[in-house]
């Protein structure tokens, strides 16, 4: 059987969305374009999935329109989910403030003045009782951006949806859990690397279990290229992240089929149109042939790479701030020509505050403009087969390979071992910082146009635009719930689930993922379970590359 004929067997399998798959003009469209008669082209749904990871693509199913959100506290944030839910969002993201993310409780002095302002602060379990209520989490996928506490807001989340009446079976989402990537570029860490590699094994061990519909593990370039990677090098981190992620699965003794289709990664779409869709289907391929030819995968479902995609927080310009809302359409057009699953478009006032509820909907309105009028939906990878677009293919493959040459000599064939040993020596940090010096220096020189920061300032002057406000007493009503919750909780009980995850954490053979359920249903805050694990684990302290 041809590639083209695998295609046609599958496309004819997909139910169609009720769309007229043509032009304005009344053009039909193919839903895939190729030369028929070529039996190496590449097609979308047949490995190497360099052209989609399903053969209809959007003629089935548009990309999840999944808006972040979250600030100041859990019923606030909670309102903003009903309002883009109601607006045509069709799933949730969900962003943690700083003390969250950070295993932090609120009432830490540590957390003074982070309370809720760069996303929603969660304590307890009745943080997410309040986050939550009022939806229905067997039927909405719900992301969270969370990763050295994320299996202790994961226990939270399934432990309030099994209250409310769910199984945890058929709950969907997402949670990023991509602790490696914080090492090497977005340094919200907690305990070293190698400890907190366990805790993410134990997810994606407990999730292939216990939750066939959940993924444990979003391996997220997207904060690598925030800190300012190239897009090759993105890639190429990312995809070795990945490649540790499964080899670490793999040494608890898991089939690669078990758990591989349930592993997602997240991307940028930073404002280079070109490169980025080039980066999204090397991707594809070369995730492809190393789950098959490495680590010896069956399933397509193991092979096909799904991702979400998020345009660029740091395209985004404090100056004119309205001119970021055709930045984010280029590069969310960007994600969607690429093949994303599932797409976050920023708003426009994200590079002043947390947006404010009409930026945000402009923002998911973007998508819906390109989804419902732009046509791009109708065909396949409509840009495959352009001599430019293939070259720049190639070519990022290349370049990523080069990458994980480097890792897996440095591992001795391990790349787990290669990508722990690249983060305790700093060289992922200090590539990141290398690129992120050679970018900022071509914009102070003025090589690279930047509207409205370098050039084309004309406007910078006028009145800003309305931003939201967290203030402090939002920060105050958190810490007041928090002593509520304190003090009407079972202490003993409390002690007790932190004494026994504390030994089930001292054993490396237990999965955490049991006493932390456990714990989090006595109401243990999120600072008293993470310091509890950090006495067994320790902290991680990163040491300055010179």
């Amino acid at each position: 059987m041809t590639r083209r004929e695998e295609w046609q067997k599958a496309f004819e399998k997909a139910p169609l969305r009720d769309a007229d798959f043509e032009t304005m003009s009344g053009l039909p469209l193919e839903p895939v374009y190729g030369p028929a008669d070529d039996e190496d082209a590449e097609y979308p749904g047949v490995y190497p999935y360099t052209r989609g990871p399903y053969a209809s693509m959007y003629r089935s199913k548009l990309w999840t329109m999944r808006m972040f959100a979250g600030f100041g506290t859990a019923t606030d944030t909670n309102w903003r989910f009903k309002e883009l839910l109601a607006h045509g969002g069709s799933g949730l993201s969900t962003a943690f403030d700083m003390p969250t993310l950070l295993g932090v409780d609120s009432d830490d002095p540590r957390a003074l003045g982070e309370v809720g302002r760069c996303g929603v602060a969660v304590d307890t379990l009745a943080d997410v009782e309040d986050l939550y209520a009022g939806i229905d989490l067997e039927k909405v996928t719900t992301s969270m951006t969370i990763n050295s506490p994320a299996a202790v807001i994961l226990a939270m989340y399934v432990a309030n949806a099994e209250a409310n009446g769910a199984k945890r079976a058929n709950l969907g989402g997402t949670l990023q859990n991509d602790i490696l990537k914080e090492y090497q570029a977005q340094k919200e860490f907690v305990f070293p690397p190698r400890p907190s590699m366990r805790l993410v094994a134990d997810t994606i061990e407990w999730c292939a279990a216990e939750m066939p519909r959940w993924h444990p593990v979003s391996i997220s370039g997207y904060h690598i290229r925030e800190a300012g990677s190239t897009a090759a090098q993105e890639l190429a981190f990312t995809l070795a992240n990945g490649f540790a992620y499964v080899e670490s699965a793999l040494q608890r003794g898991l089939a690669v089929d078990d758990f591989a289709p349930r592993l997602s990664f997240f991307f940028n779409a930073h404002i280079d149109f070109f490169e980025e869709i080039a980066k999204y289907r090397a991707a594809r391929r070369i995730w492809a042939r190393w789950m098959k030819e490495r680590y010896h995968a069956s399933s397509p479902r193991s092979m096909q790479m799904r991702f979400h995609t998020q345009t660029a927080g740091v395209s985004l310009t404090a100056q004119q701030p309205e001119v970021n809302i055709v930045r984010t359409a280029i590069e969310a057009l960007a994600g969607v020509l690429g093949g994303t699953q599932s797409l976050h478009t920023n708003s426009m006032d994200e590079a002043l505050a947390l947006p404010t509820a009409k930026a945000a909907r402009i923002a998911l309105r973007t998508q819906q403009v390109i989804a419902y009028e732009s046509g791009v939906a109708n065909v396949a990878d409509p840009l495959g087969g352009s001599w430019f677009v293939e070259s720049l293919t190639d070519e990022m493959e290349r370049l990523a390979e080069e990458t994980f040459s480097y890792l897996d000599d440095l591992g001795h064939g391990s790349m787990l071992e290669g990508v722990l040993q690249g983060i305790e020596e700093g060289w992922f940090q200090n590539e990141v910082a290398d690129a992120a010096y050679r970018f900022d220096r071509a914009l102070n020189s003025g090589r690279r146009v930047f509207v409205g920061a370098n050039a084309f300032t004309e406007g910078n002057d006028e009145d800003p635009i309305e931003v939201l406000k967290i203030t402090d007493e939002d920060e105050r009503r958190q810490v007041k719930r928090l002593a509520e919750v304190r003090s009407r909780r079972d202490g003993d009980a409390v002690e007790r689930s932190l004494a026994s995850l504390a030994a089930a954490a001292a054993d490396p053979e237990v999965n955490l993922m049991p006493p932390l359920l456990d714990a989090v249903r006595t109401y243990a805050t999120l600072g008293e379970i993470m310091d509890r694990l950090a006495r067994v684990f320790g902290r991680h302290v990163e040491q300055p590359s010179i």
